[in-house]
């Protein structure tokens, strides 16, 4: 008897697409799904977003919840200060831009250094562009006796000439007060710290009453010895630390400022 063979099974050589089917199938529902996830309610995003702004400006929220809106938040609902999410300091720049008006300070950098050529030759003032703004660094020699707040009247000149700038631009002034590292103990006064912010509110009242600089344009800081430009260890840099600084604020500087108006 004899036996026959089996005949041999065909092999099939496009099983591979019923693998390459099943991943096209996968890849096509991943897109749709991102494609869905990417199609949010816009309008309903608007109108949570008015919602928001229109109860800010009626002022049921904090200022501090208005400065990281758009930012992150820790576990205890404050800020982190991160400032590079949705919104940032960009965010808060363009905002405080739509509040007040500003104007590019690099004109006036030459302005004021053209004007001011004499002082800022003798060592006086020092004139320079930061990233807050337009610094006009008086020293203090020029501008008050030793260990007083009362302006000499020689500074006058050259604080009006200052004060005829500021009343060309809108942007806000900021008054900063700061002295050496030796302490002060006087009837009047007893510290530095007392010192700095008394002749910031000595400039402040000058540029006011004698130059017609709106007040509500101006802020006053005092920093005593804290914020030095120089050694404390030589009576050079004593000297130059010994100083007041009036700051033309720019867009980036008017964000520290607490809700200025103009």
């Amino acid at each position: 008897m004899i036996r026959r063979r089996k005949p041999a099974d065909h092999v099939s050589h496009d099983r591979w697409l019923v693998s390459y089917a099943d991943f096209i199938t996968l890849l096509f529902a991943l897109f749709v799904v991102m494609y869905a996830a990417s199609q949010t309610d816009k309008s309903r995003a608007s109108q949570v977003s008015a919602s928001v702004q229109a109860a800010l400006e009626r002022g049921r929220f904090s200022s501090a919840v208005k400065f990281i809106l758009g930012g992150t938040v820790d576990d205890k609902g404050m800020g982190n200060a991160q400032l590079k999410g949705p919104g940032g300091v960009h965010k808060i720049v363009l905002e405080r831009q739509k509040e007040v008006k500003t104007v590019d300070l690099a004109a006036s950098l030459n302005t004021l250094s053209a004007e001011l050529k004499k002082e800022i030759e003798a060592g006086k003032i020092h004139i320079s562009m930061q990233p807050r703004g337009l610094a006009i660094s008086f020293n203090q020699a020029a501008v008050f006796p030793s260990g007083e707040d009362t302006v000499v009247p020689e500074a006058y000149e050259s604080l009006a000439r200052v004060a005829s700038a500021l009343l060309k631009i809108p942007n806000p002034v900021r008054l900063e007060g700061h002295t050496d590292s030796v302490p002060i103990h006087s009837a009047r006064f007893r510290s530095n710290w007392e010192l700095s912010a008394s002749r910031s509110i000595a400039l402040l009242d000058l540029f006011s009453t004698r130059y017609g600089v709106p007040r509500g344009r101006m802020s006053i800081a005092g920093y005593a010895e804290t914020a030095p430009v120089d050694s404390n260890e030589t009576d050079e840099g004593r000297a130059r630390n010994r100083r007041v600084d009036l700051v033309i604020l720019n867009e980036a500087g008017i964000v520290a400022e607490p809700g200025f108006k103009p």
